[in-house]
C-alpha cells in the first residue's frame, strides 16, 4: 500500500517500491490434446526481483503466469479446427458463441504448475474441448432416458480428422481421439463407422445417447 499523508513521505514510499513482476511474453501458440480432450497454452510469471525472498515472490508471480497463460488461450483457441471445416474463429462473430468461449477460457483448469527457484512460475492452463463444442452447439439437453445408453462406445475405421463437433449418427455428442485405446475404455461396447464425411461419423448402430463418450481410434 501507497503511504498517506507529507509529501516526503509519499515520494520516499515511491523510491522503495519495488519493480513489478512481469508476465512472459512469448508466442501465442496452443497445443490441442484430442486424445485428453482438452486445448492447453503456457505462461510464464517472472518473479518480482526486488521481492525480500523468493517465497514472497511466488504468489504474484503465480497469478501473472495464469494470467499469461490464460492470454494465450485467448489469442489461439481460434485455431481449433472444426469437423465441418475451418475453425472456431470463424464462429466467433456470433456473440452467443464468443461469451461461451470467453467463459470457458476464463474456467480454464491448471493442467501443470512448476515453481522455479528464484520464485517465478511456469502454468499450462487447458480448456476442455467438451466445453468449447457445448460453446458452439449450446449446453446438452438430457432426458429421461439419457443415460439409458452405453456411457463409452468405441469408435473404429474413422479416416478423417479430428475435428471440434463431429456428430455420430446425427448424434452431437463428446468425443475422443486416440491412437492406442486407453485401458478404462477396453471393456466398452466398439461399433466400425460407415463413413465420416462433412463433419459426420455414420455407423450400423450404436444405441447412444447425449451422455455418451465417443472414443474414436485411429
Amino acid at each position: 500500500m501507497f503511504a498517506r499523508g507529507a509529501v516526503v513521505a509519499l515520494c520516499f514510499t515511491f523510491a522503495l517500491a519495488p519493480a513489478p513482476a512481469r508476465a512472459d511474453a512469448g508466442p501465442t501458440e496452443v497445443r490441442i490434446d484430442w486424445a485428453q480432450g482438452v486445448v492447453t497454452a503456457r505462461g510464464v510469471g517472472i518473479a518480482n526481483r526486488h521481492a525480500p525472498s523468493p517465497a514472497a515472490a511466488r504468489g504474484p508471480s503465480r497469478r501473472l503466469a495464469e494470467d499469461a497463460a490464460r492470454q494465450r488461450l485467448t489469442t489461439g483457441i481460434g485455431t481449433v479446427p472444426l469437423a465441418a471445416g475451418g475453425t472456431l474463429a470463424d464462429k466467433l462473430a456470433d456473440p452467443t458463441v464468443k461469451a461461451r468461449v470467453e467463459g470457458a477460457v476464463a474456467a480454464a483448469l491448471v493442467v501443470d504448475a512448476t515453481p522455479e527457484t528464484d520464485g517465478s512460475w511456469t502454468v499450462t492452463m487447458g480448456v476442455p474441448l467438451e466445453a468449447l463444442r457445448q460453446a458452439l452447439a449450446g449446453p446438452r439437453t438430457l432426458g429421461a432416458a439419457a443415460d439409458d445408453g452405453p456411457p463409452i462406445v468405441i469408435l473404429d475405421g474413422v479416416t478423417a480428422a479430428p475435428g471440434l463437433g463431429i456428430t455420430v449418427d446425427k448424434l452431437a455428442a463428446p468425443t475422443l481421439w486416440v491412437k492406442d485405446l486407453p485401458a478404462w475404455a477396453k471393456s466398452a461396447p466398439r461399433v466400425k463407422a460407415t463413413s465420416a464425411t462433412g463433419g459426420a461419423i455414420t455407423t450400423p448402430g450404436t444405441k447412444a445417447t447425449a451422455s455418451t463418450l465417443f472414443v474414436i481410434v485411429r
